[in-house]
């Protein structure tokens, strides 16, 4: 719910997370880490970009030769994204793209590499303001990458800046809130803030100095630490 926040039972570290001996967060782990751990709150999600082009580029995520066809469509895709990304704008790159991720989704949103292809495409379209087809994608995302914390943790922090984009704010805080009950301690830290700033748009000053004093007390390395501490002070 969006009362409170009652401690939860701690179970794993993303530390911990990142050493377990799985074959996704072995090869992976550090990659999708540093993209975490390198993301600020205006990124808005495209932090898991960087991931996924490092994963599609060179890294076995899924068993590729099972579905050749889809994995080359949507290396093929991604390579447009990159070279279009660095010259046009995002409207300009949604509108070159999007037929061709509609395209594999189309004809392979069951397989693997079309599951990766949906949530490369919500970042997309957020970026290009279209956020109701953001949202619908990235819902889809949930379910495919329920199995991996850490980009299941980014799709639902995705979802809350998308909502806020539309000044929903309170379901906005829902996804926020989903984060910091979640038992693994990924992205806890952001949640806290952002959970901070969207109390205060809703009017809800109490609950928003109550997230932004559990953020100083569980996470004092957090990268705007000192704007949050005045923020209470002031």
């Amino acid at each position: 719910g969006q009362g409170g926040f009652m401690a939860k039972k701690r179970k794993k570290t993303r530390k911990e997370l990142l050493k377990e001996p799985d074959e996704f967060m072995t090869l992976t782990g550090k990659v999708i880490g540093f993209a975490v751990d390198h993301r600020t709150q205006l990124t808005y999600g495209l932090g898991i970009v960087l991931a996924l082009v490092i994963i599609v580029s060179g890294v076995r995520f899924f068993s590729i030769r099972a579905e050749k066809n889809a994995a080359a469509m949507l290396g093929q895709s991604m390579v447009e994204y990159n070279s279009l990304k660095a010259q046009k704008t995002p409207g300009e790159v949604y509108s070159a793209v999007s037929g061709n991720f509609e395209n594999i989704l189309k004809k392979y949103s069951g397989r693997d590499s079309g599951k990766l292809a949906g949530l490369m495409y919500a970042n997309i379209c957020y970026d290009a303001g279209k956020y109701k087809q953001a949202i619908d994608l990235y819902n889809a995302a949930l379910g495919d990458f329920e199995k991996y914390p850490v980009i299941h943790s980014q799709i639902l922090s995705s979802l809350g800046y998308a909502y806020e984009q539309q000044k929903d704010y309170s379901t906005a805080v829902g996804y926020f809130e989903n984060i910091y009950a979640a038992s693994e301690q990924i992205l806890r830290d952001e949640a806290l803030f952002h959970l901070g700033r969207l109390y205060d748009k809703l009017g809800q000053p109490e609950k928003s100095i109550e997230a932004y004093q559990k953020l100083v007390s569980d996470h004092p390395d957090f990268i705007y630490i000192d704007m949050v501490k005045e923020r209470i002070a002031g």
